[in-house]
């Protein structure tokens, strides 16, 4: 976890510039084949899932990283726009093949509000490590060079590849992992019959919180345009709002999954993550009315409002995915979840600028509405499964474990 991480603090950092000056693309080049890209990542996060069931989460988690790192390498070999597509693509296939396994392979291994809670922590040394690989892909940028980039770029390919080595042997380190991890063998010849597809609580679960985590894009997107070109805050804002959100994340994330550990407060966590996402919005469109400091203040405010709602969202979306998931095909069920996850990266971009950025505030307050009216969705889904399967309500705001 800590070497991919690292390695894609390092390419976010650097592979705009790589793609526009190394390779000679052009920005929308780069974004319309990211896009086609992303389209393989979702349908990769979905095999993913009957892969891990069929050969083992452990198993694929270790081929797609090695193939991710590979993959990345090739990306310094990239000459034009064909080549461009075709390695982005396979970068995103095992992307989302990975990101399916890990997942599984957590469904598998731990029980109950345990797993959240392990997601939680992979969650903080995942945003730490990526803020380290941004920290030291700043030596890239400040050589500013085609070489010094495409030498960034082979270091995340040989850093994700390493990644591998913890996985080597695995089975034969860890009692009880091997029996864990192939329990589904079975089940996966009867696709049909318990396919997440026909589960119509899963699918609307997963459709919920694929909706709410477009937020993401408000951060990658959204903020840095608007910042920019919206208020009359200093551009450097931006990176403090980064900062903020990522040391938000890192301090509160495991707190944040104490509190949705069944169903009902997963539902009541994603309820307050789309109400802060409202007051996020609103703060935002807000800045843009007002004098520089004025809008920096307002604009932390938001970041602060977002970072929380991140927390809330990610913790109840997790616990959901888990407890509302068939055991005896967690890799199909997870596949189907990060595939929602994998959708709503594709499209967060193109959402967010139709929205918030070429409308001004309307479109803010309705991507806030939106949000808002998602959290309130999640949580009578939530709460409808809960008295299906006769969890108790929590008492006195003492959270009931399953």
């Amino acid at each position: 976890m800590a070497a991919l991480s690292l390695s894609r603090g390092m390419f976010f950092a650097v592979s705009a510039l790589y793609f526009t000056r190394g390779v000679g693309l052009s920005a929308a080049t780069v974004g319309i084949g990211l896009t086609l890209a992303g389209a393989v990542g979702v349908l990769a996060s979905y095999v993913g899932g009957r892969l891990s069931d069929r050969y083992g989460a452990d198993r694929l988690q270790q081929w797609t990283l090695a193939a991710n790192g590979a993959a990345l390498l090739a990306y310094a070999l990239a000459g034009n726009v064909v080549s461009f597509i075709l390695i982005a693509a396979c970068v995103s296939a095992t992307r989302g093949l990975q990101s399916t396994a890990q997942v599984t392979l957590l469904a598998r291994w731990y029980v109950g509000p345990e797993r959240v809670t392990v997601r939680a922590r992979l969650r903080v040394v995942m945003n730490v490590f990526i803020g380290g690989g941004s920290l030291l892909a700043g030596l890239a940028l400040m050589v500013d060079t085609t070489a010094a980039y495409r030498l960034t770029v082979v270091l995340v390919g040989a850093v994700t590849m390493l990644g591998t080595l913890p996985l080597i042997g695995l089975r034969r380190r860890v009692d009880g992992l091997a029996a864990r991890m192939d329990a589904s063998n079975g089940a996966a010849r009867d696709v049909r019959e318990r396919s997440p597809l026909r589960d119509r609580t899963y699918v609307a679960s997963t459709v919920l919180n694929a909706i709410l985590a477009i937020q993401f894009g408000l951060t990658s997107v959204a903020i840095p345009l608007w910042v920019a070109d919206h208020t009359d805050a200093p551009t450097v804002v931006v990176s403090a709002l980064l900062l903020v959100n990522t040391a938000y994340v890192a301090l509160f994330q495991v707190r944040a999954s104490r509190g949705a550990q069944n169903l009902r407060t997963a539902g009541q966590s994603v309820r307050r993550a789309g109400l802060f996402l409202l007051v996020a919005c609103v703060l935002f469109a807000c800045a843009g009315y007002v004098g520089a400091a004025a809008a920096t203040a307002i604009l932390l405010l938001a970041a602060l409002a977002a970072s929380a709602a991140e927390t809330q969202g990610e913790a109840g979306g997790w616990t959901m995915a888990f407890d509302l998931a068939d055991p005896a095909r967690a890799g199909a069920y997870q596949g189907l979840s990060q595939t929602g996850y994998a959708v709503a990266q594709m499209l967060s971009p193109a959402v967010v600028t139709t929205s918030a950025i070429d409308h001004g505030t309307p479109g803010w307050i309705a991507l806030g509405s939106l949000f808002a009216a998602t959290g309130i969705a999640t949580a009578l889904v939530a709460n409808h499964a809960a008295t299906h399967r006769n969890q108790p309500e929590p008492i006195s705001g003492v959270q009931v474990s399953q």
